[in-house]
């Protein structure tokens, strides 16, 4: 899906990761990660369980401080940021997580309205549109209603989709969005979050082991390594690229069957942390959901 996408040099970078290291006690998750994500990119983040994929997408989008290196996000360091500051610049991304983080006292209607209460001042009446019409684009029209456990495992991921998009964001983060689908509604929420974001223009950052979905939405790919090359980056390129790379453990993630990460719950509460705020998570009732900013 490379072929149209401009070349990077002529494109701005939306994320600027340099010598980023982590360490949790004796162990390196990360271990000087660097590269860049520019404006329009589909940037896939792969490699097998523990290699640090996910905790590089925590660091990402600020949940978690890095023992060294830098995070520039549009422009703004954002591992110095204040927990203030680093919540008005979460207004700005559409968040995906891998168990579609819906929150499960709520309908389909209010999740996907969540982040236009919280970042802006629209009434109740444009936000039920903005809403419906969100709804619309993923397919699940007459089914705003519904509370999360009344709807398929297809529909939650299309919902959390709805949600990531209703502000249509210039940045999205997408972790494992397509964990356990099926390879029919794999494909469905690929191409459902490919056609949207391009139609936002928006720069999607995506962290899968699904070889069938890196290669289908990427244009642009890193992979962390694991044992002796832990947390390191070991391939990098588009889709072509990687394909190609003569790498023996790249070659055998890519024709091989690839061990995912265990699917959990920690997607709400991930969600909750990033989007909402930590300490701003008990105010989200049902009634407040509904309600306007002043």
């Amino acid at each position: 899906m490379s072929s149209g996408i401009p070349d990077p040099a002529a494109r701005e970078p939306i994320i600027e990761v340099d010598s980023l290291v982590r360490h949790f006690g004796r162990q390196t998750v990360l271990n000087g990660v660097s590269f860049k994500v520019y404006e329009g990119d589909t940037f896939v983040i792969m490699g097998g369980s523990g290699c640090g994929k996910s905790t590089l997408l925590r660091h990402l989008i600020g949940t978690e401080k890095p023992t060294s290196g830098s995070i520039k996000i549009f422009d703004r360091e954002i591992t110095t940021m204040r927990d203030g500051e680093l919540q008005k610049l979460r207004g700005r991304y559409g968040m995906l997580f891998q168990s579609g983080a819906l929150l499960q006292s709520l309908s389909v209607a209010e999740n996907v309205a969540l982040p236009l209460v919280e970042h802006t001042r629209l009434d109740a009446g444009l936000i039920d549109t903005v809403v419906k019409m969100k709804l619309e684009q993923v397919g699940l029209t007459g089914h705003g209603h519904k509370k999360p456990s009344e709807i398929s495992g297809g529909m939650k991921k299309r919902a959390a989709l709805a949600r990531a998009l209703a502000l249509d964001p210039p940045l999205v983060f997408s972790d494992e969005p397509t964990a356990g689908l099926d390879p029919i509604m794999t494909a469905v929420v690929d191409e459902l979050t490919q056609r949207l974001t391009q139609k936002i223009g928006a720069t999607v950052v995506v962290v899968t082991h699904d070889m069938n979905s890196v290669f289908r939405i990427g244009t642009r790919i890193i992979m962390l390594g694991t044992g002796p090359n832990q947390g390191r980056i070991i391939a990098q390129g588009t889709p072509e690229e990687i394909r190609a790379n003569p790498n023996p453990a790249v070659q055998q993630f890519i024709n091989g069957e690839a061990e995912g990460d265990a699917g959990d719950d920690s997607g709400e509460l991930l969600y909750l942390e990033t989007l909402l705020g930590g300490s701003e998570t008990g105010r989200y009732s049902r009634t407040a959901i509904l309600s306007t900013k002043s």
